[in-house]
């Protein structure tokens, strides 16, 4: 039972450090997008989109499996509603984190002229769609049974 702690314990820390990494980004981006820097905001784009984004998403990568793990300890079936739903939405999450790497690639490639409106509300939108999903699929998970 004290594996299972364990697992749990680093399960949920990896959890929350997904979901405070990409608020920590997202507000890092808006603040350098809002001072008007040009070279400020190139450099933390092209740290986010090289270096930040790729570990968030091993960390996202890794939350399946410590959960597979979890389930599989806990003795649970793995055709539980819950747990399908959460395999849905991490599916989804990824698609999108994918899109959003895609979207800071455009960005970035701008160099120094401005970005256009219509890529900063899809970036934007693509951001906000990552925290809603996390979030959703942080509720049902919190939502299992015990």
């Amino acid at each position: 039972m004290e594996h299972y702690t364990l697992l749990k314990i680093v399960h949920s820390l990896a959890a929350v450090l997904l979901l405070l990494g990409l608020l920590a980004h997202a507000f890092m981006l808006w603040k350098a997008q809002r001072s008007g820097n040009a070279a400020v905001l190139a450099r933390k784009l092209r740290v986010t989109r090289l270096y930040s984004l790729p570990a968030l998403g091993l960390v996202a990568l890794s939350l399946p499996i410590s959960g597979w793990w979890l389930v599989h300890i806990a003795g649970w079936p793995l055709g539980q509603l819950w747990l399908l739903l959460g395999a849905g939405l991490f599916a989804l999450l990824m698609l999108f984190g994918l899109l959003l790497h895609g979207r800071l690639s455009a960005w970035q490639a701008l160099g120094d002229s401005p970005a256009p409106a219509k890529l900063l509300r899809f970036t934007s939108a693509y951001g906000v769609l990552l925290l809603v999903l996390l979030l959703a699929l942080f509720a049902l998970m919190g939502a299992k049974p015990a």
